[in-house]
């Protein structure tokens, strides 16, 4: 379902039934599934660094080190996503 084509991929991450690829312009991509909202609110902006998913969630670090969530909420992946700047790297576990 809608799986990007092309080049300039830098690094991919899969969540249990959806994908996020990051472009070397810093665009994230996504695919699969969206019944827990996995592909729900993906940025259309650049600026990316680096990218995670979680089951149904996906996170993405920006280049001003900012952490940016979206997807599946049933288990707080997402209500507590630091709003401050400084992240370096960033991870998912399965439901956090």
């Amino acid at each position: 379902r809608d799986r990007p084509t092309g080049a300039g991929f830098i690094a991919i991450a899969c969540g249990m039934r959806h994908s996020a690829a990051l472009r070397r312009d810093g665009a994230v991509v996504t695919w699969g599934s969206v019944t827990r909202g996995q592909r729900n609110d993906t940025p259309t902006c650049a600026g990316f660094v680096a990218i995670a998913c979680g089951v149904y969630h996906t996170i993405a670090l920006r280049d001003d080190g900012t952490v940016v969530t979206w997807g599946d909420v049933s288990f707080g992946q997402r209500n507590d996503a630091p709003t401050s700047d400084g992240f370096v790297a960033i991870a998912c576990g399965a439901e956090h």
